[in-house]
């Protein structure tokens, strides 16, 4: 830390032997990570009592870099025997909490209730009234074409193996809010069981292998021509995805996740984008996954999102573009 930087400086008193960490105005990636970094610091020594104090009550904003931290600073003081008391927690800071379901996890001493009708936004187009149509809209086509090739690609995965014809998984979406996707099932149904067997050929937090003996011969057709992923127009109904965003992590992934990667849940997950349409089945390395998401974040705007739509209709048509 140095002097040009003051609002990383995070002040702690101790009131009856309870340290207190106070937080600044806003909590994005800058202040998490000086912010986690003094909550370990201060775990590390012997504290008399079990419990530490985080004053929020001059915190306005927060964002999944924010959020990270406080779940990795949860983590580490379980471990510890610590409880963290988040007091004076202000209502946009307890939208977040809400929305992500820690309000349920975190000891919270909140000034007053969040209401629905609040606005929260943690990027410009989380508050975009016209993505969010636009989303609707696309939402209702895919889900009428989905209806249209539901029997035939029914039909194929029940011949081609046993299982059921949908694959559902946990994943995480907009400030690490955990939702189920859903797609035609592609891989033979002890996929996950076998997964720990296979190379993986990416580096980071992510799995990839280009001959993935999991994957059935109607699977290999369905990520090629990108079907698989035609009944996720269901979670973009329901507002969990967007037609286009980044790509939507497991939950395993965003464990490893360091503060800054925390960054990429500050928009919805999406059944296309950057990393869709710039060769998908090619990236191997997960910092390539971060910086096409963050790119994306930094160049969104509507005409945007619609040149990545066309780019990935066009992708759809060449037959060394799906993900393998």
């Amino acid at each position: 830390m140095t002097h040009q930087t003051p609002k990383l400086d995070f002040s702690i008193t101790y009131l009856q032997n309870n340290p207190t960490v106070q937080l600044p105005e806003r909590l994005t990636v800058l202040e998490a990570v000086a912010f986690k970094q003094t909550c370990l610091e201060l775990l590390q020594q012997n504290l008399t009592t079990q419990q530490i104090i985080l004053d929020f009550s001059e915190t306005k904003f927060i964002d999944s870099s924010g959020v990270g931290a406080l779940v990795s600073v949860f983590k580490t003081a379980r471990e510890k025997n610590q409880e963290l008391i988040l007091n004076q927690v202000q209502p946009p800071v307890m939208a977040v909490f809400s929305i992500t379901g820690l309000s349920e996890i975190f000891n919270i001493q909140a000034v007053e209730k969040w209401s629905e009708r609040q606005q929260l936004a943690t990027h410009p187009s989380i508050k975009s009234w016209i993505k969010r149509a636009l989303d609707i809209m696309g939402a209702l086509v895919g889900l009428i074409m989905t209806g249209i090739i539901i029997v035939p690609i029914a039909i194929a995965i029940k011949l081609d193996s046993s299982g059921p014809i949908f694959f559902q998984q946990t994943r995480c979406g907009w400030l690490g809010k955990r939702f189920t996707i859903w797609k035609f099932r592609s891989m033979c149904i002890d996929a996950e069981e076998m997964k720990a067997k296979i190379e993986n050929q990416a580096s980071g937090a992510f799995f990839k292998n280009d001959h993935d003996p999991r994957i059935t011969k109607v699977g290999r057709f369905l990520r090629r021509t990108s079907l698989d992923e035609f009944p996720q127009f269901w979670n973009v109904l329901k507002g969990d995805m967007s037609l286009v965003g980044t790509r939507p992590p497991t939950p395993d992934e965003v464990e490893t996740y360091q503060i800054p990667e925390w960054q990429r849940l500050n928009v919805k997950p999406g059944m296309t984008g950057e990393w869709q349409v710039n060769g998908r089945s090619k990236v191997r390395n997960f910092e390539d996954v971060i910086k096409l998401d963050l790119r994306y974040q930094e160049n969104w705007s509507l005409k945007y999102d619609l040149q990545l739509i066309f780019r990935t209709i066009s992708i759809l048509f060449d037959k060394n573009s799906g993900a393998v």
